[in-house]
């Protein structure tokens, strides 16, 4: 059965994406219709060039590693001898065979969590509940306000989470009463508009139930039966309150704790050796749907096509359901460079940071041994230059007397929003973030069709889904031209990317228009092809070895 969204009887809005053609994303950049990365065409121009197999890093909710389109492009820690509870390459990870979960311990794993706003507010509140501010000192005064900030938004979710929930309720009861009084009015009747129409009687459950009918067959639905129409309806509301339930009960509760669960010292944000050797943990859809983006066996018969053609995928699971925390991130970073990775995909992020100074930390610590990152820029419709978003590609320098550091970025890092599968003004995602200065480059991050647990394949949107491509096309440029640094490798994306001459919709607000390249430093589309032809012209300033990376077969 065919079924719309309850419009008057549903707050929760989905978002509503047309059917792509599966693998849209890599198709030519050049047309006025879909916009892809022009990939398609680059493998048989490649056939015969020698290449070495890329390493890339996904730092995600953990990936199905024995996914049918995934197994053979897995990451295998030759080093270790699978579950003999020995740490054979001494690197403090036990059994790491594929990667690492940074996310669990010994007796299970976290799934839920909350939200680094909660954590905040959590962890100031029995300091600044009942302080005075003109009491406090100047750092503390900081903090204080901090505090506040988070306390507001802590509230306000909690309250609106409790009146969804309670809405979603009564729309339940509202849907049940009013199609159980059409059912009746219309006994053996055939469902149509017609006869609903025909319908007489001033009952408030029957004029919800007639004004459901008729919405959907107006929009198309086919319904079979008012049982069936009720039970796709039940399944959006349901879907709607376990959302907001999580909300109350894990996001936005500050005495709910999953550290228990890890065993760390979470006082202790430099702490390395914790977590389990379960890279694919209890919800593993999202990293496996990038995981398939980046690296999803090429040309085998089945599923679908990943963007490289000689990669092996380390899964450092690392994202709950809820806000990254960033020691966790920090440990990845550190783990997958020190594991022979030389890309790393990190499709999350949050508006707070408990510990910026140990992320920072780590992403120089990747620039250093030339590690590229690529990161999404998230789907908030939210201009990254004026809104916090964690983690990102800058810090701030060390500054000396009076004088506060420079904004310094860090040249190994990319910044991806998401693009929409339509030209002209609707060219960005409606979702996506953006900015002029602190997002990097576009690229398809809309229906995209990739892998998801259990040999399954499904749809997924997001900047989520965008980084990944860029990963992937950067796993390409590393593969064929192992002598490009990361730095190169993202200056060659940067200048190769396609540049749309086109005015677009701003993500969040479709009554704004601008200029599709003011949403990025580069005002491109990432371009496989171009990317290609640009890196065969560039001298690479990497010098090249034999020498194997770590967990290379």
């Amino acid at each position: 059965m065919k079924l719309t969204s309850i419009a008057c009887l549903c707050l929760f809005l989905s978002l509503n994406v047309m059917a792509q053609e599966q693998g849209w994303h890599l198709g030519p950049a050049d047309t006025n219709g879909s916009i892809g990365i022009a990939a398609d065409g680059i493998y048989s121009q490649l056939k015969g060039k020698p290449s070495n197999t890329v390493v890339v890093a996904v730092i995600d909710s953990g990936m199905d590693i024995e996914h049918e389109d995934l197994v053979d492009n897995i990451w295998v820690n030759t080093g270790e001898i699978p579950d003999n509870g020995i740490d054979d390459d001494r690197n403090g990870y036990i059994d790491d065979v594929n990667g690492w979960n940074f996310i669990g311990g010994k007796d299970g794993n976290v799934d839920a969590d909350t939200y680094e706003v909660t954590r905040l507010y959590g962890k100031y509140k029995y300091k600044y509940d009942t302080a005075v501010r003109d009491n406090l000192s100047k750092d503390e005064k900081k903090e204080f306000d901090l505090y506040q900030k988070c306390k507001a938004e802590v509230e306000s979710k909690l309250e609106v989470a409790h009146t969804r929930i309670g809405q979603y309720n009564q729309s339940k009861d509202n849907v049940s009463s009013g199609l159980k009084a059409v059912q009746m009015a219309l006994g053996e009747n055939e469902i149509s508009v017609d006869n609903i129409k025909n319908i007489e009687g001033d009952d408030e459950s029957l004029e919800i139930g007639k004004r459901i009918l008729l919405e959907q067959l107006a929009n198309g639905s086919e319904i079979e039966s008012i049982a069936d129409l009720q039970a796709g309806i039940f399944e959006q509301l349901d879907g709607a309150i376990d959302h907001f339930d999580g909300q109350t009960k894990y996001a936005y509760n500050p005495d709910f704790d999953t550290r228990v669960i890890v065993g760390d010292n979470y006082n202790d944000q430099r702490e390395k050796y914790y977590g389990n050797n379960d890279v694919e943990g209890p919800d593993a859809l999202h990293g496996t749907h990038v995981g398939g983006i980046i690296g999803a066996v090429r040309d085998n018969g089945i599923g679908m096509d990943g963007v490289a053609n000689n990669v092996k995928l380390m899964s450092v699971r690392t994202v709950p359901n809820g806000d990254e925390r960033d020691k966790d991130v920090a440990n990845a970073i550190i783990y997958a460079v020190d594991n022979g990775a030389s890309i790393i995909n990190m499709s999350f992020g949050k508006g707070y940071s408990w510990e910026e100074k140990v992320v920072e930390d780590a992403i120089k610590y990747a620039e250093k041994h030339d590690v590229l990152l690529v990161h999404a820029a998230g789907n908030s419709s939210q201009d990254n230059d004026s809104t916090d978003n964690f983690p990102n590609d800058f810090y701030k320098g060390k500054g000396f007397l009076f004088f506060k550091g420079k904004t310094k970025y860090y040249k190994n890092w990319m910044e991806i929003g998401a693009l929409n599968y339509a030209n002209g003004e609707d060219l960005s995602a409606p979702f996506s973030n953006y900015g002029e200065e602190n997002v990097d480059l576009f690229a398809p991050g809309m229906a995209i069709y990739a892998t998801v647990p259990d040999n399954k394949y499904r749809d997924l949107q997001g900047t989520s889904m965008a980084a990944p491509v860029v990963a992937g096309v950067a796993a390409i440029l590393r593969s064929y031209y192992p002598g490009l640094t990361a730095i190169q490798v993202k200056n060659i994306l940067m200048a190769s990317s396609t540049k749309m001459n086109t005015t677009v919709k701003v993500p969040g607000n479709a009554d704004q228009k601008v200029p599709f390249s003011k949403l990025s430093v580069s005002g491109g589309i990432v371009n496989a092809k171009n990317a290609l032809k640009l890196a065969s012209q560039t001298k690479g300033k990497k010098k090249v070895t034999t020498k194997k990376s770590k967990g290379q077969a």
